[in-house]
């Protein structure tokens, strides 16, 4: 495959994932806003800039800066995603291309500041909505090769970043020994964790409506069947790349050994050595993706001339 395309396809795919993980975010936090105390709004909203990647200093409404944050965000990753799909136009299917086109359009229409002050839910269901349903196209009518495994790439390099830095900030704020009780607001505030990542319901079944952060950190980073945990992303990733490396005549042995140790690291790693250090943990997992990220680029997309003639 043409790194070009590769490239594209990948990006296409990570955008989308972004635009739809920080609309879920935001639709969780202002739904919560219900349930927050006034004075402790800012602290929140402080986490959400965080998690969704803003680490800059904001003066005046943090509030209004989140939300704003939020909008650029949603429709600037939704833009790139469109512009990167319209570059290898003929590489997706018509029914990608529609639903992707169609998300851009809306977006347009209802992402503007004044539309956003009064219906922000009508956006963020749209987002999340199209998003899924891109997904479930892509899936249904591409073919299963080498695009569509690039594609994958992107989705799930997007999520372990993204949901490993949310359970990371959460679980820093909040976190208390299990002999500290829990008071209603902070009962909520691990219920919004679970929603961030569509796991609400999903953890209820696993372990009923019991909230304890050890629980909600091993379903969140260490369930391996859960769409939306950090250890079924990198699985998902890892066999991406391991369909990848068949079809490919350069062998990566240090990209597939970084894929071994980021699988290892979920797999292996006891839950108590991780509740022992979570903010290191998550580090070194986003670390880890980092790497497999920079050699998926050396291996796939930005290789020297020289290696593409003698493969």
């Amino acid at each position: 495959m043409l790194s070009r395309v590769a490239d594209n396809l990948y990006w296409m795919s990570r955008y989308l994932e972004r635009a739809e993980h920080t609309a879920r975010i935001a639709g969780v936090h202002l739904n919560l806003m219900l349930e927050y105390e006034p004075a402790s709004q800012d602290r929140r909203w402080w986490r959400v800039l965080a998690a969704l990647g803003n680490l800059d200093p904001v003066e005046g409404d943090v509030f209004a800066a989140a939300q704003s944050f939020a909008l650029d965000q949603i429709v600037a990753a939704i833009a790139a995603g469109r512009e990167n799909a319209r570059q290898v136009r003929e590489q997706i299917s018509s029914e990608m291309w529609e639903q992707l086109n169609r998300l851009y359009h809306e977006s347009r229409r209802m992402g503007t500041p004044e539309f956003w002050a009064s219906q922000p839910h009508d956006l963020l269901l749209s987002v999340t909505e199209s998003a899924h349903l891109f997904q479930g196209v892509t899936d249904s009518t591409m073919i299963h090769g080498e695009g569509w495994q690039f594609i994958q790439m992107g989705r799930f390099m997007e999520r372990v970043h993204a949901t490993a830095r949310l359970i990371d900030l959460h679980f820093e704020e909040f976190f208390r020994p299990e002999n500290e009780a829990m008071n209603a607001s902070e009962h909520m505030e691990w219920i919004g964790l679970l929603r961030s990542c569509t796991a609400f319901e999903a953890y209820c079944k696993v372990y009923t409506a019991d909230l304890r952060p050890e629980r909600v950190a091993e379903f969140l980073l260490l369930n391996p069947e859960f769409p939306h945990s950090v250890r079924f992303a990198v699985d998902q990733l890892r066999k991406s790349l391991g369909a990848v490396h068949e079809s490919a005549a350069r062998k990566p042995d240090r990209l597939d050994k970084l894929a071994g140790r980021l699988t290892a690291a979920l797999s292996y790693t006891p839950l108590e050595e991780i509740m022992s250090n979570l903010h290191e943990f998550s580090l070194n997992i986003r670390r880890l993706c980092g790497n497999i990220h920079a050699g998926i680029y050396q291996v796939y997309i930005m290789y020297p001339i020289e290696a593409a003639l003698e493969s």
